[in-house]
């Protein structure tokens, strides 16, 4: 799929990275997608949600840390985080959040299939161990949606890769190094430090 990358997400993670400040930085950005996702849903049904993706979003938090300390890149372990929330969102038929098309799914999985199927995470089951005991609030569903999908944020296209967008330039990056056009600078897989330099091959 395709992600922005910019300094302060390399900001976030030192602050998740660190011990002190873990717990206030994991709020922040728990509160901050919550914002973001619940501003995608249906008006009618935002807020009914919100406690559902405040849930969602800190159990994706520990996804986020455990990636990074198997070997991913920061571009790689995000993107593992918002394909779980994708799936959450299918499974409550919640089509209008999804940030890719139903029908790439299973593409999104299989790119990652080692890290999920190392932590029980499914389509069916998208924090797999990462969740918490107590499961997460409920939320209604909407079922209905699937029948017919509406996707007003979703970009298609992109089910192969991760493709990183920095604020730098304006240009997609491909973790394969593969130019999607023909601007800016190519990195691979995503920075890794927000000056750092590339990578030369996908964790994954």
């Amino acid at each position: 799929m395709k992600l922005r990358q910019n300094a302060k997400h390399f900001a976030y993670r030192k602050a998740l990275e660190t011990p002190g400040i873990r717990s206030v930085a994991n709020s922040g950005l728990v509160r901050l997608h919550t914002k973001i996702f619940a501003g995608k849903a249906d008006p009618a049904h935002a807020e009914e949600r919100t406690a559902h993706l405040d849930g969602l979003f800190d159990a994706t938090m520990d996804a986020y840390l455990r990636a990074l300390q198997e070997g991913y890149s920061e571009a790689e372990a995000r993107e593992i985080t918002h394909i779980q929330a994708n799936f959450d969102f299918y499974n409550h038929g919640w089509t209008e959040m999804m940030e890719f098309p139903a029908d790439e799914l299973e593409a999104h999985y299989d790119r990652y299939s080692d890290f999920f199927d190392r932590w029980d995470v499914t389509i069916a089951e998208p924090l797999g161990q990462f969740a918490p005991a107590a499961g997460l609030p409920e939320a209604p569903s909407t079922p209905e949606r699937l029948e017919n999908p509406d996707h007003p944020h979703a970009e298609g296209g992109f089910a192969d890769d991760v493709y990183v967008e920095t604020s730098v330039a304006s240009e997609t990056q491909r973790a394969d190094g593969e130019a999607v056009d023909d601007d800016g600078e190519l990195v691979v897989g995503g920075r890794d430090a927000a000056t750092d330099g590339s990578r030369s091959s996908s964790s994954n």
